[in-house]
């Protein structure tokens, strides 16, 4: 993992993951501000008919590029999910899917990321885009 704010360390250490990520079972493998990388498990995941549920391959999506922008927002500041996109390519009904964030652009007040969910045989499952809005932590 590359060097991360100590935000983020808490962030991927589960400080502040958020109880979603967890219960979907969301594993951290790479992150940084440009790119992060994450893999979740189909199973327990799924709609009704046993295929990975659309809403899931968003928390990863969403669970991914939030992240990136909150390393690429810095100490002192957060970043807020304000528009996600997704275009559901393939079924995948076992395994794992992985997702991989890149930042296209970083600003003073948004950050956008395009995110790309794979199946174990690296088939492209799901496009993803997300773009959160920067701004100053709350004052505690």
């Amino acid at each position: 993992m590359d060097a991360v704010t100590d935000t983020g360390v808490e962030i991927l250490t589960g400080g502040t993951q958020g109880d979603l990520a967890k219960t979907m079972g969301i594993e951290f493998i790479e992150a940084s501000a440009e790119r992060l990388v994450g893999r979740m498990p189909v199973a327990g995941n799924t709609q009704p008919y046993g295929l990975l549920h659309g809403g899931a391959s968003c928390v990863l999506a969403e669970s991914l590029g939030s992240i990136g922008a909150a390393l690429y927002a810095g100490a002192g500041r957060i970043a807020v999910g304000i528009e996600i996109n997704a275009t559901h390519h393939r079924a995948v009904s076992e395994g794992h899917v992985t997702g991989v964030a890149t930042r296209v652009h970083g600003g003073r007040t948004l950050a956008t990321y395009d995110i790309v969910i794979s199946d174990d045989r690296d088939r492209r499952v799901c496009t993803a885009r997300l773009t959160c809005m920067l701004r100053d932590a709350p004052k505690s």
